[in-house]
């Protein structure tokens, strides 16, 4: 139910060639690795004459009861849910395995395996479990949740985006998807031959390394190690566990197993000339912005006058405002997400800075047409609004020293150009808002929060 039939081949190729990447790429031996397509036995007669003696012996309860953890429950199942315990249970007699291993969502099969299969005369097989790893935003993790889980072909900035995104409460230990990974995955391939170590800036202590999980999750308990400096020493961590299979899949040949294996992720290369003969495209517009290489430069960050707030007439959390942004773009409505945070005097009369380049959108019927910009805490239960020095000209554009660059005109959702830049905002030791540790300066001097250090900006 989870792939197309006409695609499994390459899919099953596609995962072959990925699971070899990544035991070679941690120093497992492929000798002895051999892998076996269900196809290659369960067409065969015998497997058909044991499904059907299985479906005389399991009932529904029984079937449904085995694949509740892994196969979705609804009021009326499919025949091929309850028949999925019973195929992977004879999978184990086909396969003539010893052993069969898998996470602990697997134990009611397991179970249901060691129940039935000395029913038709074969014998019980050893079933081995490990821990499920917590989502990286959540108690599990889903592979219909993109932002919950790192793929093993994730690209460098798609790992620090996701991981800048994680729920990493400070000094909270359960249900942390970062703490859990280095406890599951890098601490047993490090295996006592090297420490874990955090890269972290001399303003903040300087750099610090863990030999064991239990001194790390100490340290995080304690607050010696903070959830900024935890996120970026995994991105490093993971970035640097993940690049030889990047490396792998780097040839004409596996690019082109994995365009067949999923080919709507393939680039949409036929559709670049459609933009091109849009009629309302000026002849002299410059190369798509799409073809620029990811840079702030690319973001128009503009200082705008909030000269009214007020609560949205439909949403308690909303604020709807009233900016003035200059010259060149004038008074737009912007609507945020604040009305928890602080109040509208708070804000009213102030000047703050907008991303300007975003697409309109409405939200509870009110179209936004900029982005107020404003840091957060790790868990999001503190917000600070950041603001320029309050003589900064309204219409300036905010600048950082090193990335000079014509804006995009207006961001392509669909390119998400923005969520790529954004995982580098932070707040350095003195609550200056930087990107890459580069303040976001103005004619008048740099953009600030209040008191948050190390805080996502977004």
């Amino acid at each position: 139910m989870k792939a197309p039939w006409d695609l499994l081949k390459y899919r099953t190729l596609y995962y072959e060639a990925l699971i070899k990447a990544a035991l070679k790429s941690v120093g497992v031996p492929l000798d002895r690795l051999h892998f076996i397509r269900g196809t290659e036995y369960e067409l065969k007669p015998e497997f058909t004459l044991d499904v059907y003696k299985m479906s005389s012996l399991v009932t529904e309860h029984d079937a449904k009861k085995a694949g509740a953890e892994v196969v979705k429950q609804v009021e009326h199942p499919l025949l091929s849910s309850l028949l999925y315990p019973c195929l992977q249970a004879l999978d184990e007699q086909y396969l003539d395995c010893d052993a069969e291993f898998g996470g602990v969502d697997q134990r009611k099969i397991f179970t249901f395996s060691e129940k039935y299969m000395p029913m038709l005369g074969y014998k019980k097989r050893a079933h081995l479990m490990n821990p499920m790893v917590p989502g990286l935003n959540g108690p599990k993790m889903s592979s219909s949740d993109q932002d919950s889980k790192i793929d093993l072909l994730e690209d460098p900035a798609g790992v620090a985006r996701k991981i800048k995104k994680a729920f990493c409460e400070e000094g909270n230990v359960t249900e942390n998807g970062l703490l859990s990974f280095a406890k599951a995955v890098l601490f047993p391939l490090l295996d006592g031959k090297e420490p874990l170590h955090f890269n972290r800036p001399e303003k903040f202590g300087g750099p610090i390394s863990f030999n064991t999980y239990e001194e790390l999750e100490d340290a995080f308990a304690k607050k010696v190690l903070y959830p900024g400096d935890l996120k970026n020493g995994m991105v490093e961590s993971i970035n640097k566990l993940l690049a030889p299979l990047r490396e792998a899949f780097a040839t004409p040949e596996m690019q082109e197993l994995i365009h067949k294996a999923y080919p709507d992720s393939a680039p949409a290369v036929k559709q670049q000339p459609k933009k091109e003969k849009q009629p309302k495209q000026p002849k002299q517009q410059k190369a798509p912005a799409a073809a620029a290489p990811i840079d702030v430069s690319r973001a128009n960050i503009i200082v705008g006058e909030l000269l009214t707030v007020e609560k949205h007439p439909d949403a308690d959390t909303l604020f709807k405002e009233l900016v003035d942004l200059g010259p060149k773009y004038g008074k737009v409505t912007v609507v945020s997400g604040l009305a928890n945070f602080m109040r509208p005097e708070d804000l009213q009369g102030k000047r703050a800075i907008f991303l300007q380049n975003l697409k309109p959108m409405k939200m509870r019927g009110i179209e936004s047409c900029a982005m107020i910009l404003a840091g957060s805490n790790s868990d999001h239960t503190k917000v600070e609004v950041v603001f320029p020095p309050q003589d900064t000209p309204v219409g300036e554009r905010v600048t950082v020293e090193g990335h000079i660059g014509e804006p995009d005109e207006q961001f392509n959702p669909k390119k998400k150009i923005w969520e790529q830049i954004v995982p580098d905002f932070s707040t350095d030791e003195e609550f200056c808002a930087t990107w890459k540790g580069v303040r976001l300066m103005t004619s008048k001097g740099p953009c600030k929060v209040q008191s948050l250090v190390g805080c996502e900006i977004h």
